[in-house]
């Protein structure tokens, strides 16, 4: 039997309301030891839809589960043309404020570490170091009958040159690199196979629908386990793969601060949410802390071309 994936959350309780005061999440940075786990928000500022915000995608956008993948090479051909074309904007997001500051944390020892649900590697590109890709990276492909790593910009290379001219106008990039184009768009695309073994190339993450590998959810379990606090920036925490975590920190008596505009399925947990935009919250706590946050480039906005 095929399940769905979550894509919605409604509240079923009353939860207490977001805030604007940063004392507390000043105060558990400034103590060290704590643990980000980050979701979709805070790569918005870079131009990267989030899911379930303020015109976030899956009000428009089903995500390619597993199971259809797998089982269709029709939908398959569907995935890589459209994530084919939403690569050339995907891969060329730069980290904003919000992944820059988590970096300047990291460098000035207050982070026990970071876990992020995201796949766009925003995180390492600021400067993070040993991030935990809870849900994988799009900047890899792994062939599913032999196990071989490629880079994503190899597989790139080879679906250009297997779909020249392919060059149409999506009307929206989405969280997962998927860009939204219609079947006439997507016309033949011609998918290609594994380079050592023609097998099926799939992108190394964790789709809806596929579950987040065991020791890697050990190991986060493990980082949760030994740290200080736990603080949760920019996710729903829809699905379980991210809440799991809330809930073990704040079973075993570790304050969980949530940054996030909106709403979370962990609010009851968390000992404050500060709904303010990330890139403003976590700058103003690192000029609290008196920690420098290196400028950027301003981040590239999804394109057409």
């Amino acid at each position: 039997m095929r399940m769905r994936p979550t894509l919605s959350w409604t509240p079923t309780e009353d939860l207490p309301p977001g805030t604007t005061d940063l004392d507390q999440v000043t105060e558990a940075l400034g103590g060290g030891g704590l643990l980000v786990l980050s979701g979709a928000g805070i790569s918005t500022e870079s131009g990267i839809p989030d899911y379930r915000g303020e015109g976030g995608s899956l009000s428009r956008h089903t995500p390619m589960t597993y199971q259809d993948f797998t089982a269709s090479a029709h939908a398959r051909r569907r995935y890589w043309a459209r994530s084919h074309l939403g690569w050339r904007t995907f891969g060329r997001a730069l980290p904003n404020a919000g992944h820059r500051a988590v970096a300047a944390f990291g460098r000035h020892g207050l982070l026990s570490g970071v876990i992020t649900q995201n796949v766009d590697g925003l995180h390492q590109t600021a400067g993070s170091e040993d991030v935990v890709e809870l849900h994988g990276s799009l900047a890899r492909v792994v062939c599913l009958t032999c196990g071989t790593f490629t880079p994503r910009r190899e597989l790139a290379r080879r679906l250009e040159e297997a779909n020249a001219g392919f060059d149409p106008v999506a009307a929206e990039i989405n969280p997962d690199g998927d860009a939204d184009l219609t079947d006439e768009q997507i016309g033949d695309f011609h998918v290609v196979p594994c380079a050592m073994c023609g097998g099926v190339l799939k992108p190394d993450v964790v789709f809806f629908g596929e579950t987040v590998p065991p020791q890697r959810v050990e190991h986060c379990r493990t980082l949760v386990r030994e740290a200080a606090s736990l603080l949760v920036l920019g996710s729903s925490l829809t699905v379980m793969s991210g809440l799991r975590f809330v809930r073990q920190a704040a079973e075993a008596g570790t304050p969980v601060l949530i940054v996030n505009r909106d709403p979370t399925r962990g609010d009851r947990h968390a000992v404050t949410r500060v709904a303010l935009p990330l890139g403003a919250a976590l700058t103003a706590v690192a000029e609290r802390l008196g920690i420098p946050v290196q400028d950027g480039t301003p981040p590239l906005a999804p394109s057409n071309g």
